[in-house]
């Protein structure tokens, strides 16, 4: 089968496409014939710094990368219970580990998987995975209905997700993005837009019960400022707070957490049935064939993408 190898971090030359063998799979996996991945910036994180690589994925090299797959099920473990070869599945596949997405085959838990909706496609799916369950595992125990909620760059991967999510529990979204997709996450059922570029949210907003941060820094700094006392914030970029920003969060009693997302079967289901109702809907901005695969890191790296991007199989 063809891979994309990863022999050293570095630049999009290294993504190297090559054939390999077939993986095989134990008692609670099933073996999966890849027809899309999504592509998310944790994946030009890990190719670009060894660092980043050996704390996700340990220090043997070469390495598959990717974590997001849609495809239909060749084989199953003699343990597997929930599906059957023939199957349509997606899912975040051992996340964070090796989840050897980048190839024609993946061998993936069943417990990190949940079936393909009928009428969804192999992109949409592949496209409703990290980013979509790095909100869902944000939001659903944070927000009830009500809640006043800012939302950071609501036109990104994990951002319009969030957009679409936070709605259906109820909460009033507000989110900030560039004036050019106001309409985009206007659509998505954000009740206010913010442009970061020529509006100061920290002067507009006040009370808010939940921001969801995509930046730390300034930007983190500045949505303390903003959320109420006793509110709750949650960062994504890293762990690692300035001891002014944890200085403010404990004198105003906001609860402030850094999360990574985890593969989860219960909330793949719960996005699977998202998707099964329309409550959401996953934005693909740009497709690149496997091939391509670096187009697409470029693509991503370049931070103007609108929602996410997909490569085929």
């Amino acid at each position: 089968m063809k891979a994309i190898l990863l022999e050293q971090a570095g630049g999009v030359e290294n993504l190297l496409i090559k054939e390999v063998e077939k993986p095989t799979i134990k008692d609670h996996e099933v073996l999966i014939s890849t027809k899309a991945i999504s592509v998310n910036p944790v994946d030009f994180k890990v190719r670009r710094n060894p660092a980043v690589i050996d704390m996700i994925m340990g220090k043997e090299r070469p390495v598959v990368i990717g974590w997001d797959i849609a495809g239909t099920i060749t084989k199953v473990g003699d343990k597997v219970s929930k599906f059957k070869i023939g199957d349509k599945v997606f899912g975040m596949v051992n996340f964070v580990g090796r989840g050897s997405a980048y190839a024609e085959y993946v061998a993936a838990p069943e417990n990190h998987l949940a079936k393909i909706p009928d009428g969804v496609s192999f992109e949409d799916a592949a496209a409703t995975t990290l980013a979509a369950l790095t909100a869902l595992q944000v939001l659903q125990p944070r927000v009830k209905e009500g809640d006043k909620v800012l939302i950071h760059a609501g036109s990104g991967g994990v951002g319009h997700f969030a957009i679409q999510i936070a709605k259906s529990l109820g909460a009033y979204v507000i989110t900030t993005s560039s004036l050019k997709n106001k309409d985009f996450v206007l659509s998505l059922g954000a009740d206010e837009f913010i442009d970061y570029r020529s509006q100061k949210f920290e002067e507009l907003l006040t009370d808010m019960d939940f921001v969801f941060d995509m930046f730390n820094g300034d930007i983190l700094l500045n949505s303390l400022k903003v959320v109420k006392e006793g509110g709750s914030i949650i960062s994504l970029p890293t762990p690692d707070f300035s001891e002014e920003i944890l200085a403010i969060a404990k004198e105003r009693h906001v609860d402030l957490q850094f999360l990574m997302v985890q593969s989860s079967e219960k909330g793949m289901k719960t996005l699977a049935e998202l998707l099964d109702k329309g409550t959401i809907k996953p934005h693909i901005s740009s497709t690149f064939p496997l091939e391509n695969m670096g187009d697409a890191h470029l693509q991503l790296e370049s931070g103007r993408t609108v929602g996410k991007v997909i490569v085929t199989v």
